[in-house]
């Protein structure tokens, strides 16, 4: 390819993509003596919820305790039994305050030592991509609501979930999108390549999650959650290939 049609190829990109969205993220890594849970992501969100309580970005509650439906800003994870919390826009500065003072944690009323801690700061983009890209879930995604699981469940065939988790994965990224501001310019496309059920829970309810691979035509960041509850570790994706 020239350089002229390498150029060509760029405008016209930019022309039917629109512009990318860059977001500058932090990712604080945080380890304790204790092997953690995927569920201790809730406890840890618990726990630093009630300490900073007057940043809702850290809990996603207002004043009165009622919850504030926007893209969580902090993303508490737990990923090979380690704690790490994805911070952007607004839960940048709480991460790095986090990062300096942060040496204990608590979950359920034990007090655990903060042995080591890692920050990392990078930028990434979030918006529509020219070509397919494939993600994992590392966490479960909770797909579901009460309202499409009787859906779901009333599907006779794999196939016909299949393409119902797919338009509810779109629904989710656009959800993100609106969010954050960002106008998605063409059609999303996804494709599940493969996926299954897993049980899970959510303060205590029992929840149907499911892990697997997809590919859609969009740029994500790796950790950051799509779907219900991603403040608590849910739906964690990262990409792969």
């Amino acid at each position: 390819m020239t350089m002229k049609q390498d150029l060509f190829l760029k405008i016209q990109n930019q022309w039917l993509y629109g512009e990318k969205m860059e977001i500058d993220i932090l990712k604080l890594s945080l380890t304790i003596d204790t092997y953690l849970s995927k569920r201790d992501a809730e406890k840890i969100r618990g726990y630093l919820g009630n300490l900073y309580r007057e940043n809702s970005y850290i809990h996603q509650h207002d004043l009165e305790g009622n919850p504030i439906y926007r893209y969580p800003r902090l993303q508490y994870k737990v990923i090979d039994g380690a704690c790490v919390i994805i911070a952007f826009k607004e839960g940048l500065k709480m991460a790095e305050d986090s990062f300096h003072n942060l040496k204990l944690l608590n979950l359920n009323g034990k007090w655990e030592e903060v042995l080591t801690k890692g920050l990392e700061s990078y930028i990434a983009n979030f918006s529509i991509s020219s070509d397919p890209i494939k993600y994992s879930f590392l966490t479960p995604w909770l797909a579901l609501n009460q309202k499409n699981y009787e859906k779901y469940q009333k599907l006779g065939s794999m196939a016909k979930r299949k393409e119902l988790l797919e338009n509810i994965l779109i629904g989710n990224i656009i959800s993100i999108s609106k969010s954050l501001g960002y106008t998605v310019p063409v059609p999303i496309e996804a494709n599940i390549h493969h996926v299954k059920e897993v049980k899970t829970s959510l303060k205590e309810t029992p929840m149907v999650g499911f892990l697997g691979d997809f590919s859609v035509n969009f740029e994500i960041p790796d950790y950051w959650g799509i779907g219900k509850s991603v403040s608590k570790g849910f739906g964690t994706v990262k990409r792969v290939g």
